[in-house]
């Protein structure tokens, strides 16, 4: 049985597409990587999407995955995006187990929830206390913070705070 969303979800290519269709039943919408910058029809659809039903955007943990992922959030208010990163250590969507994409969605309060809502994600000031943001090291010791949850490398603060709850950070940060 397949998990029913109300979000589209936008990934980088076919197979990716195909993956996740295995497992979601939503619209699903390839950004044909990097041809996502020639295509203002394509961008335009994006950004309908967006703000008739929500979009998430999937794509691969590599540098050229986040890129895609920057540039398609560009001028799309972030309430209307949700990011789901898969681990470091998967890199590609498309060769990704569906547990570990499940774990992904869950992550991003997707899938699994109570009807209680989300739970608290850590926030910018925890990061700053903890040493992982704005201090002489912070940038070494985010990247260790990143492998120890499996995040990928490139993940931003931000993202870094709309996807981690309160609960994993303390559990993973005695670690480091």
């Amino acid at each position: 049985m397949k998990i029913q969303l109300t979000q589209a979800i936008l990934c980088e290519g076919k197979h990716d597409v195909q993956r996740l269709q295995g497992i979601f039943d939503t619209l699903i919408l390839p950004t044909h990587g990097f041809q996502i910058y020639n295509n203002t029809a394509r961008r335009k659809l994006f950004g309908k999407l967006a703000q008739q039903r929500g979009i998430i955007i999937v794509t691969d943990s590599d540098p050229a995955g986040m890129q895609i992922r920057k540039f398609i959030s560009q001028g799309i208010p972030a309430d209307q995006i949700t990011h789901v990163f898969v681990p470091r250590a998967e890199v590609e969507v498309e060769d990704t187990d569906n547990a570990v994409i499940l774990t992904a969605f869950e992550r991003a309060g997707l899938v699994g929830m109570t009807a209680l809502g989300h739970p608290k994600c850590v926030d910018k000031l925890t990061l700053y206390r903890d040493g992982f943001s704005g201090k002489p090291d912070a940038k070494a010791r985010y990247q260790a913070l990143l492998r120890a949850l499996d995040l990928p490398e490139h993940l931003s603060v931000n993202h870094f705070c709309a996807i981690v709850t309160q609960e994993e950070y303390d559990a993973n940060r005695p670690r480091l």
